[in-house]
């Protein structure tokens, strides 16, 4: 018995560093291919180059949105070995990942336009921001507002309680794990779309205000009171977004 609980936690150890070896490696090829992006399209933008602004939204969704999964997947894993449908080095998992992230990409197609949009009436600067300052504050004040809504909330309980969402979700083999992976970030695009939003405020490419997304994201996601977190959000959200819409008053 002794040497099979020692086999056990010998496997579940292996199968952490597999998963999260995983996640480092998709988010430094994401990080990697975002920063190795050409800003000049940021002002020589045509119609045959939509498709390189789509690509660097979408490496840059990797890269924010992939160590945030991190417990999902290792919740995955474990329940997958426990119910006998494979190990991480099997398809099942890549295929959640990949399920995740196909709905993060879709995401990155409507950020694309948007980002075509705002920079076709020349609301987007040279630096990817909003140059419109009341434009900005209303974006802040929308995505303090959205903190607090139930849809928020809801969402956001799915991405907390990693077994809980795989135990009522779970489908065997590697296209239901595809499945359950796009469900997965169907929630976690419904609790953090307009954060993304806000890269239009700090800057679509600032590696500052990535690093402050993504941590914000995870840290509602994976840290024991993270409903506080994302009413603290709110509040810095709210209050920055009247901050802004109030010196064009004075």
């Amino acid at each position: 018995m002794a040497a099979l609980d020692s086999a056990v936690r010998s496997l579940a150890a292996r199968e952490r560093v597999l998963v999260l070896s995983g996640v480092v490696v998709v988010t430094a090829l994401g990080a990697a291919y975002l920063f190795a992006w050409h800003p000049g399209l940021a002002t020589a933008w045509n119609g045959g180059e939509a498709w390189l602004v789509f690509a660097m939204w979408a490496a840059m969704m990797v890269a924010m949105m992939t160590p945030g999964a991190a417990p999902m997947l290792l919740a995955f894993a474990r329940l997958s070995r426990g119910r006998g449908d494979g190990e991480p080095g099997g398809l099942a998992l890549p295929a959640f990942l990949g399920g995740y992230l196909a709905v993060w990409t879709g995401f990155s197609a409507v950020a694309a336009l948007a980002h075509w949009g705002l920079h076709a009436v020349e609301l987007l600067s040279p630096d990817m921001v909003i140059a419109n300052p009341v434009a900005s504050g209303i974006l802040l004040l929308s995505a303090g507002a959205y903190q607090l809504t139930p849809f928020k909330t809801a969402c956001l309980a799915k991405c907390r309680t990693p077994m809980g969402f795989l135990f009522g979700e779970w489908r065997d083999g590697s296209a239901g794990a595809f499945v359950m992976g796009v469900r997965h970030g169907a929630y976690c695009v419904g609790c953090c779309w307009l954060l993304m939003a806000l890269l239009f405020v700090g800057g679509v490419m600032s590696p500052f205000w990535i690093v402050v997304l993504t941590l914000i994201a995870m840290a509602e996601r994976i840290l024991p009171h993270g409903e506080s977190v994302a009413h603290g959000v709110a509040a810095g959200a709210i209050g920055w977004g009247l901050w802004m819409l109030a010196g064009m008053l004075v």
